[in-house]
């Protein structure tokens, strides 16, 4: 039987053995500061279905979701990757992106953070001003389990990742964190505000949840 490859991380916080899946981290397991290594290997057998199975519908979203061989989705486009030799930024050249020959990802998540600023800042701009919100600043951030957020304070804050999902769901999700703005909880308020601005919001939502996990990088 094929080994799934994990990796292990220990934690305070954790008070038992977690296993996730992950598109952009792979298999993690998440063992209490004082458990053994061992523990992980048992939960890892245990859960070896479940992991499978989660595999496998990962890779389904990202052949359903995903861009070509040597593409890249960007807002609903698919950019072509030209490897240059001695190239240490990415540079977008019409619907090419020339990016460095070797081990181009890391230069190529710099390109798309930056990008992400360009791309949503209009977009909150126009969504506040409809709204008739303030917000204080926008931060553009890679977090792992979450696509968007409104602080208390009036700070928007974006994954990049939203960069490889199609404008709409974008757009959405620019509404959904200005929306709080307004209001800070996700009460029946909540949701006929974005209803009212997005009227198509669920449909980019169920998208979100069914492919989210797919949009990464290609390694």
């Amino acid at each position: 039987m094929t080994e799934i490859p994990y990796r292990i991380r220990r934690s305070d916080r954790a008070r038992r053995v977690r296993v996730t899946v992950d598109a952009v981290e792979g298999v993690e397991v998440v063992l209490p500061r004082r458990a053994r290594e061992r523990d992980a290997e048992a939960a890892m057998r245990e859960l070896r279905p479940w992991v499978e199975k989660r595999l496998r519908a990962l890779d389904r979203a990202r052949e359903e979701a995903g861009a070509p061989p040597g593409h890249v989705p960007y807002v609903g486009e698919h950019l072509r990757l030209v490897p240059e030799a001695g190239r240490t930024r990415v540079h977008r050249k019409g619907d090419a992106l020339l990016v460095p020959a070797r081990d181009p990802l890391p230069a190529l998540e710099r390109w798309y953070r930056r990008a992400a600023k360009i791309e949503i800042a209009p977009r909150v701009e126009q969504a506040v001003a409809e709204a008739g919100a303030d917000y204080e600043r926008l931060r553009i951030a890679g977090q792992r389990t979450r696509w968007g957020s409104c602080s208390s304070t009036g700070t928007l804050s974006f994954n990049w990742r939203l960069l490889l999902a199609p404008e709409p769901v974008l757009d959405y999700v620019v509404w959904h964190e200005v929306c709080h703005l307004r209001v800070p909880d996700h009460s029946k308020r909540f949701w006929r505000m974005v209803e009212r601005y997005r009227p198509g919001y669920r449909e980019e939502e169920r998208w979100l949840r069914r492919y989210g996990s797919a949009l990464v990088l290609p390694a």
